[in-house]
């Protein structure tokens, strides 16, 4: 395994009709966003997931969690612990959380800055959500 700063991270950003997904790596800090994953009532297509972790082989994989502005959490943050509870199960690499609040504007503005409104799709705004919530996580690792 590489060394922390260096590793190659997955990026999920939960939810029960759309899960975002981007890659990372420590490295540049940066995330580049992939296809959004179509889910039923939060449940994904796992044979879609296996691929994305053949091809990126991440060393760590982070989740959002969808707390309320006030901390506090909700039903959302229960379901997107489980599904990060489930990648780790199934695939035996680290998962780790991270607080998303707000990565849903951020991603909005990011897209809109891009391209206006017609970049505003939803599988886009949930794979660069995906992206916030790695620059977040990949911050709080390094200050």
């Amino acid at each position: 395994m590489p060394d922390v700063g260096s590793r190659t991270v997955l990026a999920f950003d939960f939810g029960t009709k759309s899960i975002g997904v981007a890659v990372g790596q420590e490295i540049t800090g940066t995330a580049s966003p992939l296809a959004a994953l179509k889910a039923r009532d939060g449940i994904p297509d796992w044979i879609l997931i296996e691929k994305l972790y053949e091809e990126w082989q991440p060393h760590v994989v982070v989740v959002g969690l969808p707390l309320n502005m006030d901390g506090t959490e909700q039903e959302m943050t229960q379901r997107a612990r489980k599904f990060a509870n489930r990648l780790h199960g199934r695939f035996r690499v680290a998962v780790e959380t991270c607080d998303e609040r707000l990565t849903t504007t951020d991603a909005k503005s990011m897209l809109f800055e891009l391209g206006g409104y017609k970049k505003l799709t939803k599988d886009k705004i949930d794979s660069v959500s995906a992206c916030v919530i790695f620059t977040s996580w990949s911050e709080s690792q390094y200050g």
